[in-house]
């Protein structure tokens, strides 16, 4: 039975990672929520396992003849990264607030038209960092400021994921920099592991208008895409904070990616995709599990009751944009050679591995280096 005070929601781009979506729209309906999946807006359409999750809603392939037709109280865009600002601008002209899958944009001036548009139509865009949701960045930043770990030293952020070849077939735009002249950018930084640049820049608590004073960024790939696969950042944001991220989609091992804390007498080692956090200090380990809360069930809340805070505001975007922008500026990757790389050929796609990487992405995010100051053969060595 509908509730007349359920916030209807259409989804834009219902596979890949729109599936997910689906599937929290009908886990959060379940739970008694007060919202429910009133249309799809996709060029493909559901295929039949799809068929319990869509339901009897329309499915169209025009965004505009849908939002005229529901006039939805909720859009979820979950498309090419090259397409979010004008199907953002779209929704919100309709009247629709938008939850947007991340990165928000390709590139700075996009991301600029966006806010401003945005904030001309008075609509609320909450961006698709489910990082954020976590209740354990409340109790890291807790423990940075009663001094659980002394003065902190700077944040490190590492992530070790594999990715097959089907990975990088599965769409036109994955692993491009551009596409038919548009930027796309769609590298290991700046997708699967936006979060942990993300949660490490939330984690140091500056503003959303404020701007990273040094940005340094360093691109490789072992697989042959115009993007990175394996890459750091070394950045000091307006409060002063190092922070360094290396990543790798060629892994030897997967592992869940984290962001580390150093401090003068200890450091926090934070989970953000499980909300782990473990405290090494004064000679003790602590370990806790925090939950989350759901962007979508937080978007919702503050368009019924504004003094509740969105978790993850487009306005708080900037300094993580900055790093998608230098990104997109930076050379394009260096190939890591054949000879510094392996085929992995025992799962159903083969793969690249880099052998080594993810000792030295542990290391990166424990020393606050990039990549290049490791001494790896297949970089310009850097000083530390």
């Amino acid at each position: 039975m509908t509730d007349s005070t359920d916030a209807t929601v259409v989804l834009v781009g219902m596979h890949g990672h729109g599936r997910w979506h689906l599937q929290n729209l009908q886990r959060l309906r379940r739970a008694g929520a007060p919202v429910r999946l009133a249309g799809i807006c996709d060029h493909r359409p559901p295929a039949a396992e799809e068929r319990d999750l869509v339901g009897s809603v329309p499915v169209t392939d025009r965004l505009d003849d849908l939002l005229d037709a529901v006039r939805p109280e909720v859009t979820i865009v979950c498309t090419p990264i090259h397409t979010h600002a004008d199907l953002t601008l779209a929704a919100a002209a309709a009247g629709s607030h938008v939850l947007l899958e991340k990165p928000p944009t390709p590139t700075l001036a996009e991301y600029d038209r966006l806010a401003t548009g945005m904030a001309a139509t008075g609509r609320a865009c909450q961006v698709g960092f489910q990082s954020l949701g976590a209740h354990a960045l409340d109790h890291v930043r807790a423990l940075m400021a009663d001094g659980a770990i002394g003065e902190v030293l700077g944040i490190g952020a590492a992530g070790t994921w594999q990715r097959d070849a089907a990975y990088y077939a599965r769409a036109p735009w994955a692993g491009r920099r551009t596409l038919d002249g548009a930027a796309v950018v769609d590298g290991a930084l700046t997708n699967p592991f936006a979060h942990a640049t993300a949660t490490a820049l939330a984690l140091d608590g500056g503003s959303g208008d404020d701007e990273v004073r040094e940005l340094e960024v360093e691109l490789y790939r072992a697989n042959p895409i115009d993007a990175d696969d394996t890459s750091s950042l070394r950045l000091v944001t307006a409060r002063g904070t190092t922070i360094t991220v290396a990543v790798t989609l060629c892994a030897e091992r997967e592992a869940e990616p984290y962001v580390v804390v150093h401090g003068t007498r200890g450091r926090i080692v934070l989970e953000y995709r499980t909300g782990r956090v473990r405290l090494e200090a004064g000679g003790r380990v602590e370990i806790t599990e925090h939950g989350f809360t759901d962007l979508l069930e937080n978007l919702v809340a503050h368009v019924r009751d504004p003094d509740v805070p969105l978790l993850v505001p487009l306005s708080a975007m900037r300094p993580f944009m900055q790093v998608v922008e230098a990104v997109r500026l930076a050379p394009d990757p260096a190939e890591i050679p054949p000879e510094q790389r392996r085929t992995d050929t025992s799962g159903p796609q083969p793969r690249f591995v880099v052998p080594g990487i993810d000792a030295a992405v542990g290391r990166s995010a424990r020393e606050l280096v990039p990549l290049s100051a490791l001494g790896l053969p297949w970089t310009h060595r850097k000083d530390g």
